[in-house]
């Protein structure tokens, strides 16, 4: 009897950690696109305008990139969200910033990428307003 009730007891235990570790909700986004969508931006938005010699700057780039991949992961299986114009050119904007991020990880953002980032989270801003 005993047996058996250790092996239910690893079964369950087995099956709980398996469930828990399966779950594909990021902690960082609150599952409603157009709040998830303004709040990434606003975070990418404090990570560029910090001056680079700020202490902060590290942690708010990593904050930025977290925020970037919990984004992508969540919506870009969302197939009512890919019609979204607000959608195609928000991930057109982190898949610009996520490159730089990776191939020059300790190199500034440089100005001419600031700027275009900055009239694409309009634009994005614009369609949420708009509801497109």
């Amino acid at each position: 009897m005993r047996r058996v009730l250790s092996s239910l007891f690893a079964l369950i235990l087995v099956a709980v950690v398996g469930l828990t570790g399966c779950s594909a909700s990021p902690d960082t986004l609150s599952g409603d696109y157009r709040q998830d969508t303004l709040a990434v931006i606003e975070s990418i938005r404090g990570a560029l305008d910090l001056p680079d010699d700020s202490p902060d700057k590290v942690s708010a780039q990593s904050e930025a990139r977290q925020g970037i991949n919990d984004f992508s992961a969540r919506y870009r299986r969302d197939g009512a969200l890919l019609k979204l114009s607000s959608f195609t050119t928000m991930r057109t904007a982190l898949n610009s910033l996520a490159g730089h991020y990776s191939s020059y990880p300790n190199r500034p953002v440089p100005k001419k990428l600031k700027d275009r980032l900055e009239l694409e989270f309009k634009q994005v801003e614009a369609a949420l307003k708009r509801e497109a």
